[in-house]
């Protein structure tokens, strides 16, 4: 199994969340929301196979991006992973527009001469986000959780995007004609626990078995055949950083 969007960091005890990923062997891409959690959590997860840790700066936490933003530009060669990163407009991050826009383009620019793979929040923001990933020529984004329009949706299939589904979203009935009209071969899969909720639990990576069992239902695939489709469209994605 595949999870491109988790927050083991977030866990109250990660390094368990980080044993169980190994012993299950699901390769788990553990995203951070700034660069000072990204340089905690390294060390612990460096010896590790299947635990991978993303450099985040996350755009809910705008107002600590200042202070962060040289540490980003020092790590970011550490790792292969950029997340979580992005743009939110909803009422939750409105009022830090702004400075969500400059940290973005930081990130870009940082990311624009290196090969990484972004997991890309964008919230009541895909048009934006969409925009600057095609500004800066990013190839290898992944759009996490997406929620917005089928119409935008549509413009980042054809500017060759990805896409990660989670539990919570096969719940939901605009999730749902979300994930019908994502393109078989861009499609990947994520817990984002533990804020992501599936039969009233926070989620946790082996959740994603569940989303693998709906795409095999939609894509009338068996879920063997699923599951090595998955990993073959995150294959790509990292024969492109090599």
């Amino acid at each position: 199994m595949i999870d491109v969007h988790c927050h083991f960091d977030m866990f109250p005890n990660p390094l368990s969340i980080v044993k169980e990923i190994e012993d299950r062997k699901i390769v788990v891409i553990g995203m951070t929301n700034l660069p000072s959690h990204f340089e905690m959590g390294h060390p612990h997860i460096g010896r590790c196979k299947y635990a991978r840790l993303a450099l985040g700066l996350h755009p809910l936490m705008a107002e600590e991006h200042l202070q962060e933003r040289t540490r980003f530009a020092r790590l970011i060669d550490r790792t292969s992973y950029v997340g979580e990163v992005g743009l939110d407009f909803s009422m939750e991050g409105i009022e830090t527009k702004s400075i969500q826009i400059d940290s973005f383009r930081f990130v870009l620019e940082c990311v624009q001469i290196r090969k990484k793979i972004l997991s890309i929040h964008s919230r009541k923001a895909e048009r934006e986000v969409l925009h600057l990933l095609s500004e800066y020529k990013i190839v290898n984004a992944i759009f996490h959780w997406y929620s917005g329009s089928l119409e935008i949706l549509d413009d980042i299939i054809r500017a060759g995007y990805y896409f990660s589904v989670n539990p919570s979203m096969i719940a939901n009935p605009k999730g749902k004609r979300i994930i019908e009209k994502i393109p078989v071969d861009r499609i990947l899969t994520e817990s984002d626990a533990p804020y992501a909720m599936h039969r009233n639990k926070a989620t946790v990576p082996s959740d994603v078995r569940y989303v693998i069992d709906f795409l095999s239902h939609i894509h009338k695939l068996d879920v063997r055949s699923m599951e090595n489709q998955i990993r073959k469209n995150f294959d790509v994605l990292l024969q492109r950083i090599k």
